[in-house]
């Protein structure tokens, strides 16, 4: 297939006329006069990388938590009909039984999405601080465990684990994660000085940045400095305008630098559907005008999606680059794929998103077919 006439954003997240071939899912060549027996004429819209959502618990009404390869499915179109191509679906703080079984439903289905397809899990509980559990269940946090995560990462990769690194053995759990997969500060009550010393021993990234975690003080930092303080980690944004205060995500976007921004979701199962109860992780969620909440008031997640958050980060003034990169590209090295996905490169798989000048989605390839058509 030959995608013509299109403003292409290439490789380095800069925009130029040109035609892109794909063949067996991958991007075989970018340029001009190219050939192919079936084209398709994109003259004035644009090809950006497809999306890449690393943080997602469901969407549509589904969740990863119903251990059921249709909610998967589910979720896999829903997220492809806004511009995400790819994603990790995040687990909640459970008995280990629990995410055994919904380890192996995951790995059951990889391979079979029909939209977005999944890359492996965001272990996003248990290993967090009570104090910061936000809409986590307390009943089941508990201490660090290699052997758990081990086990876990047996049955289907992680991608992205959560911890919290003030708490018993997370230095050295970390040290040992790091080996296997991203290691995230998350749901944390850790003092600068800790989080900095995560930074050190294996932490390379901070979960929905300001979200459970203590507010700054200028004589008491906490994780939040810690994360724009150093230099070599990313750190992942929820840009609903819920979460944090469009202000508040500019001063972000600044400081982390356009290499550093990610953009999640943190969408759950109510995100695509209409205001009501919900649940999230075993516990009752009520949405009310598109915000989640515990009946404790405490935020649940969003409902939002990462094609809307793109659209607001702009209407928030954030550069085009950036917010472009902070949703793709950044989002694939947080979790070692950008070798494969998350820009437009030769050589790489056909993940791409197809948007008019008012920046509509008008479609969606995955691994080069077309999967959505507006």
């Amino acid at each position: 297939m030959l995608l013509k006439n299109a403003s292409v954003y290439n490789d380095r997240f800069e925009p130029e006329k040109t035609d892109i071939l794909i063949e067996d899912g991958l991007i075989a060549r970018i340029g001009s006069n190219l050939e192919a027996e079936e084209a398709v004429d994109l003259t004035d819209n644009i090809i950006v990388p497809g999306f890449i959502e690393i943080h997602i618990h469901g969407c549509d009404g589904a969740d990863i938590s119903d251990e059921d390869e249709n909610s998967l499915q589910k979720m896999s179109r829903f997220l492809s009909r806004h511009g995400v191509t790819s994603f990790c679906p995040a687990t909640m703080t459970l008995p280990k039984e629990q995410l055994v079984s919904q380890f192996k439903v995951v790995k059951s289905f990889m391979g079979k999405e029909e939209g977005a397809y999944i890359h492996g899990i965001n272990m996003e509980g248990p290993f967090i601080a009570v104090s910061q559990k936000g809409a986590q269940s307390a009943d089941h946090i508990r201490p660090p465990d290699i052997e758990e995560f081990r086990q876990l990462n047996s049955i289907c990769n992680i991608c992205l684990v959560d911890l919290a690194p003030e708490t018993q053995g997370a230095m050295e759990f970390a040290r040992e994660a790091s080996k296997v997969c991203t290691v995230s500060q998350a749901h944390t009550d850790a003092d600068f000085e800790t989080a900095q010393e995560g930074y050190q021993n294996g932490f390379s990234h901070a979960t929905h940045l300001f979200s459970a975690m203590p507010p700054v003080q200028h004589r008491a930092p906490g994780p939040v400095v810690a994360a724009f303080d150093n230099k070599t980690s990313t750190a992942e944004l929820i840009c609903d305008g819920i979460h944090a205060h469009p202000p508040v995500l500019r001063m972000a976007f600044r400081l982390l630098g356009e290499d550093r921004s990610v953009v999640v979701s943190d969408a759950m199962r109510a995100a695509g559907c209409p205001d009501g109860v919900y649940e999230l992780g075993g516990q009752k969620v009520i949405v009310e005008k598109g915000r989640a909440a515990l009946e404790s008031g405490n935020l649940a997640g969003s409902t939002t999606n990462m094609h809307r958050e793109f659209l607001n980060l702009l209407n928030f003034n954030i550069p085009f680059k950036q917010a472009l990169k902070s949703c793709t590209i950044n989002p694939a090295k947080v979790i070692g794929v950008e070798a494969v996905t998350g820009s437009i490169a030769e050589g790489k798989r056909a993940d791409l998103l197809v948007m008019d000048e008012f920046l509509r989605i008008k479609s969606v390839f995955v691994k080069g077919k077309n999967v959505f058509s507006a």
